[in-house]
């Protein structure tokens, strides 16, 4: 896929003028969000993300474009494990809920910036090593093994990244929260806010999830400029998926249960991609390996749509049973 300069920079200034709007809209006076807004707002980013794929199917073709659509659900949908986490950090630094979609704005722009440096060296490994794909596969192994022996519930619990610990220590940090300001200045001395600090813990912790999600979206689409738009999309409508079902999280019992299989699933393919195009010498004399299958994005899009809908559904059919169930149970 060719993509030249000017639709590199169209793509980012499209991106930052959907981040502005959205900055300039909800945030211009602070408030809580509600439910009817973040919904219209999840509406409208889901759209633009469907716009910008068709826009690819009609340019670009089908392979590009499903390869888009696939990359931009895998990503959303590991994104939304995000979310517990998110939850915990807005409880653990007391953000006023008035405040909470700018930290998450501006924590997701910098975890997007981040991210952008991930995509780029993993394009170049790609590009170089062809057996990097064996580390995918095997990592994304190992991740959805761990996924799916989390409990019920998704629990997670929030480790502040170092980065953040060593922010707290050496720059001055104001006891309490100065309005939605990240910096200010007291007694002719700059200081940092607990704002600026949760804002780094948003990105940094973002990035810390991104080190499986750009591998498995590797798996689905080597093209950067697809990674990378799949990746901006998925994150720009996060924040406002937070607010959106914030209360269902705990609902999503299955949840990791269902992201277990799908990284299960892509770290497959990458192995198998990795052996057919084999040419490490001390596997099959350096030649790719015939017996590999093409796991083509015609199967991993519906594969990955199928387990999403069908871990949603288990996962609300069992709370709403196991409710049912509190219910009738005689009280103690």
């Amino acid at each position: 896929m060719l993509v030249p300069a000017w639709l590199w920079i169209a793509t980012v200034v499209g991106l930052l003028a959907l981040i502005a709007i959205d900055l300039v809209i909800v945030d211009r006076k602070p408030h809580e969000v509600t439910v009817g807004e973040a919904s219209r707002w999840v509406i409208f980013y889901v759209a633009a993300a469907v716009l910008f794929g068709l826009g690819l199917w009609y340019f670009s073709g089908s392979q590009y474009a499903g390869e888009f659509f696939a990359g931009y659900i895998t990503e959303y949908s590991l994104s939304i494990d995000n979310l517990f986490v998110f939850v915990i950090i807005m409880s653990t630094f007391a953000v006023p809920s008035i405040h909470q979609h700018k930290v998450l704005l501006i924590g997701i722009l910098l975890a997007l910036v981040m991210r952008g440096g991930f995509i780029a060296a993993g394009a170049a490994l790609i590009e170089q090593f062809s057996w990097i794909f064996y580390i995918f596969g095997g990592f994304l192994l190992f991740v959805a093994y761990k996924q799916a022996r989390q409990g019920e519930g998704n629990e997670e619990e929030f480790k502040e990244p170092k980065l953040v610990g060593f922010a707290r220590k050496v720059l001055p940090v104001t006891k309490d929260y100065v309005g939605a300001k990240s910096f200010v200045k007291i007694d002719g001395k700059r200081w940092v806010t607990p704002m600026f600090i949760v804002m780094l813990a948003i990105g940094l912790t973002d990035l810390l999830f991104a080190v499986d999600s750009i591998p498995a979206i590797f798996a689905l689409t080597k093209e950067p400029y697809l990674v990378f738009t799949a990746n901006a999309f998925a994150l720009m409508g996060l924040r406002q998926l937070y607010f959106l079902i914030g209360g269902l999280l705990n609902r999503l019992v299955y949840l990791h249960i269902g992201l277990a299989v799908i990284l299960g699933f892509i770290g497959v393919k990458l192995v198998f991609e990795a052996l057919a195009s084999n040419n490490l010498p001390f596997l099959n004399e350096g030649q790719p390996i015939a017996w590999a299958p093409h796991i083509g994005i015609e199967i991993s899009l519906p594969f990955i749509i199928g387990v999403l809908i069908i871990t949603t559904v288990t996962s609300l059919l069992k709370t709403r049973n196991d409710a049912r169930k509190d219910e009738k149970a005689p009280a103690k």
